[in-house]
């Protein structure tokens, strides 16, 4: 039986998911609004910049993968991945935020393309070697869930400042006669310089504990297959897609939904909240994101009673009530909204921690399996999914936005109201389709065949494998 990890490992191993996170997050909920309304992109312009990138991730993800499995050095497997681009990886979040000030829509969209697809080029260096670490790590059930809380934890308290310092960054830097093009660079490497140290320590201090130190090499083509064998893996997959399509449909949609239906247009619209004045979209985010940190104990705590299948259809279906009141949320009602932010905190809190518990499980099953330990090309497919559906779901948004008659304000104004066919698609995003996606993860996850029961009796049948018992 695995000994448990010490608290300073699990509080090391959550941190690194810090920077990840931080460019996750803000690219998620700015990314679309800063090719629209800062750089001027049109929207449906700007969405072919986010397809190259859907095409760019189904290539460089599982490639890493397996690259990250094969790696063999005195440091381990993923160790050198993340000595070798943490600090990159800091760097290219400036990148991403650094659009010239050209007049051609076309060079603009090129330039933004190509500074997309290098940041997730080393999103993908350290992310999948990162979170390959989680079953290396420890072998434990429970161990599992609590490593992947901690690091959830990271994520979401990266997320809540990142939500709440963005826009106040780039207020400051237009106070200070900057522009806001300045501004969001400025906020990029702030949060790059942050999130690039965790990911450096990482590297250094951590050991890789369960893996394999000759992994059996085999065809990426077989790899794939081997993969797509593993019906709970089939599972997983599925989860994921309509996980974190759900969640970039509510960050990517929300801020026009705050700005031009709540907000009225009002471009610079605050709320008082505890006595301080924050952009609408940092109240509502960081009110979110707050209540996402604060359920993470319960889903832990819950998801060590129950089966984690059937904890996550719960939150789920909690989550879905919430995103059909977000239609009734009427122009002026920050109180309202404030509510709503808190209650949707509690379902995207189980989206975030529930399916990354169950993808080691399901790693264990693939061993059971092929007698490999191959958990590089299940991250990489996993950050495949997880960047896909964000690339996707901006490709979808801006195309709707462009085809109802969005319009991008005109430089310098802070009042600009968009066309009413625009106002009602932005609304139906964020609420009715979120729902229907949500869905779609309470009927793929009512089927998950990995219960507790079943990973019991696996990892009997690895600990006889493996000589242990």
């Amino acid at each position: 039986m695995s000994s448990k990890l010490p608290y300073w490992m699990k509080i090391l191993y959550g941190s690194g998911d810090w920077g990840i996170a931080s460019i996750g997050m803000m690219r998620s909920i700015f990314y679309a609004i800063y090719l629209t309304d800062v750089v001027g992109i049109e929207p449906r312009l700007a969405s072919l910049g986010a397809l190259v990138g859907i095409v760019w991730d189904a290539i460089n993800d599982p490639i890493i993968g397996v690259l990250s499995d094969r790696v063999k050095s005195k440091l381990g497997r993923r160790r050198p991945f993340l000595l070798w681009f943490a600090i990159p990886f800091g760097l290219s979040f400036v990148m991403l935020w650094s659009a010239p000030n050209w007049e051609s829509q076309f060079a603009l969209m090129a330039y933004v393309t190509l500074s997309f697809m290098i940041s997730d080029t080393l999103v993908t260096l350290v992310g999948v070697p990162y979170l390959a670490l989680t079953p290396e790590l420890t072998q434990d059930y429970d161990e599992r869930t609590s490593l992947t809380s901690f690091r959830t934890i990271f994520q979401l308290l990266s997320a809540m400042v990142v939500v709440v310092a963005a826009p106040m960054i780039v207020d400051v830097v237009i106070e200070g006669g900057g522009t806001q093009q300045q501004g969001f660079m400025t906020a990029g490497a702030v949060f790059g310089a942050i999130g690039a140290l965790p990911l450096l320590l990482l590297g250094i201090f951590v050991r890789e504990k369960y893996a394999s130190e000759d992994p059996q090499e085999i065809p990426f083509r077989e790899t794939m297959r081997v993969a797509w064998q593993n019906i709970p893996f089939r599972y997983a997959v599925g989860i994921y897609m309509f996980n974190w399509s759900a969640v970039d449909m509510v960050a990517i949609a929300f801020p026009f939904f705050l700005l031009y239906w709540v907000a009225q247009g009002n471009l610079l619209a605050k709320i008082n909240l505890f006595g301080v004045d924050l952009a609408l979209e940092s109240a509502f985010f960081g009110v979110m994101m707050f209540a996402c940190v604060l359920f993470v104990p319960f889903w832990l705590w819950i998801s060590k009673r129950y089966s984690k299948a059937g904890v996550y259809i719960a939150g789920m279906a909690a989550w879905i009530v919430v995103q059909v009141l977000i239609f009734t949320i009427q122009p002026g009602q920050t109180v309202y909204l404030l509510v709503i932010a808190a209650l949707a905190g509690i379902g995207v809190s189980a989206a975030y921690i529930l399916p990354d518990s169950i993808l080691p499980d399901v790693i264990e099953w693939d061993e059971l399996r092929t007698g490999r330990r191959q958990e590089g090309i299940y991250y990489g497919i996993r950050t495949l999914i997880r960047k896909l559906t964000g690339a996707g779901v901006i490709f979808i948004t801006l195309q709707v936005l462009g085809w109802s008659g969005y319009q991008a304000p005109p430089e310098g104004v802070t009042q600009f109201q968009q066309p009413d066919a625009a106002l009602f698609m932005i609304r139906m995003m964020v609420s009715f389709i979120g729902a229907g996606i949500l869905l779609g993860t309470i009927l793929i996850a009512w089927s998950y065949p990995l219960t507790r029961e079943k990973y019991a009796r696996i990892q009997r049948l690895l600990a006889v494998r493996r000589g242990k018992m």
